[in-house]
Order: structure tokens, then sequence, then C-alpha cells
């Protein structure tokens, strides 16, 4: 059996639509709470978030050339 989308996984397992799921997701690692209870995980998942924000201002403004 192949495993289901991450989104239908969110659905079925946490209840949550995907659009939700990404808002608490966010919320969290903004909280000094999370950042005390697991510095790694929440410093990655910052450090990626962070990375598909500039990937996504850059494939907007065309600055992406040449670097």
């Amino acid at each position: 059996m192949l495993p289901a989308p991450k989104s239908a996984g969110i659905r079925e397992h946490l209840h949550l639509s995907p659009t939700r799921y990404y808002r608490l997701l966010n919320a969290l690692l903004d909280d000094p709470d999370a950042l005390v209870y697991d510095p790694l995980v929440v410093h990655r998942l910052r450090r990626m978030r962070l990375q598909r924000r500039r990937a996504r201002f850059v494939g907007r403004t065309g600055l992406g050339h040449g670097r």
C-alpha cells in the first residue's frame, strides 16, 4: 500500500484541514515555550520556513538570476 499524501494524513490523523495545521504549526514555531521544549526541532523548522519564504520572494522578483 502506498502512503497517503501529506494533506490526507493531516486530515485523517489530526482531524484538521491542512491550512489550519500549517497555521497552528507556524504559531508554535513563534512560541517561546516551543523553543524551550525542543530547540533543535524548532530551529530546523524555522530554517525551513525561512528558506521557503526566501524562495518565494526570489521567484516573484526575478532576483534569483546570477546567484
